[in-house]
């Protein structure tokens, strides 16, 4: 018969109360390798043992950060160098747009990178044994009870002081816990061939699961109930209707609710003639009219109306606001023009409430001021 190597003593308690109290005399005993096990977090155990903060919080901050830092930086370098795009007057890399991909990345790479350095580094997986597992000691302490460890390898251990120190702090139970000889034994490894053909195995049963699941089972009764339903997608043929279209134009003559359309349509010498800016000058207005034009006008126009594009020959440069024409168009004729485009200009009528295009006017005749200001504007 093999000889048994000693993993240490343990003792059992029955209340929370009875093992902090017996944590804090283990310490104060001066043993520095035991544990404590209990089926639920005891508020003060920590304190009790004077346990150190853990290391592992260090690892979950620099895995945070490295993922924070290298989402920040591919966001920038695709944003503003690898595919740079104007988007409502935005600069190429708007930061508060990437903030939840930032985030996501940073809670992702803390997250899956410290659980992978507790089992590896912390836990030393593949090494899984342990001498506590399928004993009563941890079936007790997981269930109903409480319990501490001292372990044999502690240099103040000795057997026989050891449980008397137990009996001293009214341990209800004490017992010896043995290493497991085969485990002590066992070399396990990452690279084992059983272990490679489990995960080969998993790998495939997952995929060939979500295949199924993806590709079969959703289109069959009774789970296809959210395919097959009573309605016409865009685009879908009918045969409701006698034209065989399933998108219908609406009923001509008909307006929609809070929407009158465009008087003016096709007739810019008429929306010149009879349009007029409803809207006053005033602080507000213009503040408006520039945070308007700054989203949708000045990629192609300029902040100041000169036509100089910021994008970087990918649409052709529209002409300057300042020029004579332009200058000397009413304030219809504009409205017109951001009403239903020109040129290759498209309308911003659904971009733009009515107000907000009257704005803009504003703001583009307060342009128009500051680069062809009169003699009186200068006194």
């Amino acid at each position: 018969m093999k000889e048994k190597i000693l993993y240490g003593y343990a003792g059992i308690f029955n209340t929370a109360d009875d093992v902090i109290k017996a944590a804090k005399k283990v310490k104060s005993n001066g043993y520095e390798k035991f544990d404590v096990h209990t089926p639920y977090p005891v508020h003060g155990m920590p304190k009790a043992m004077s346990l150190k903060p853990s290391k592992l919080g260090y690892f979950a901050l620099i895995f945070g950060l490295t993922g924070a830092l290298s989402a920040l930086l591919l966001t920038y370098w695709i944003s503003a160098y690898d595919y740079p795009l104007v988007i409502g007057g935005k600069p190429f890399f708007s930061f508060p747009a990437y903030i939840p991909v930032i985030f996501e990345v940073t809670v992702l790479s803390a997250s899956i990178a410290t659980v992978i350095t507790m089992l590896f580094i912390f836990f030393k997986f593949p090494n899984n044994a342990h001498p506590l597992n399928d004993t009563d000691y941890m079936k007790k302490v997981s269930s109903d009870k409480y319990g501490i460890v001292i372990l044999a390898s502690d240099e103040k251990f000795e057997e026989s002081s050891v449980e008397q120190f137990f009996k001293s702090v009214n341990a209800s139970e004490i017992f010896p816990i043995y290493f497991d000889i085969e485990e002590l034994n066992a070399n396990p490894k990452i690279l084992e061939p059983k272990f490679l053909l489990f995960l080969l195995l998993a790998g495939i049963i997952t995929s060939g699961a979500t295949y199924f699941t993806l590709n079969k089972l959703l289109y069959m009764v009774p789970f296809n109930w959210m395919m097959e339903q009573p309605k016409l997608n865009p685009q879908q043929k009918s045969s409701i209707f006698s034209d065989g279209f399933g998108m219908r134009m609406p009923v001509e003559g008909t307006v929609a609710r809070n929407y009158l359309p465009y008087a003016y349509k096709n007739q810019p010498e008429e929306a010149e003639k009879y349009l007029v800016n409803p809207l006053p000058v005033n602080k507000s207005i213009l503040e408006l009219g520039q945070k308007k034009y700054d989203i949708y006008c000045s990629p192609c126009h300029g902040y100041y109306g000169e036509g100089d594009s910021r994008l970087r020959g990918q649409f052709p440069n529209p002409p300057s606001l300042h020029s004579e024409k332009v200058r000397t168009w009413p304030d219809g004729r504009i409205f017109h023009v951001i009403t239903e485009g020109q040129n290759i200009m498209p309308s911003y009528s659904t971009q733009l409430t009515v107000d907000e295009r009257w704005a803009i006017i504003h703001y583009i005749r307060a342009l128009q001021r500051s680069l062809n200001a009169k003699e009186t504007d200068l006194k």
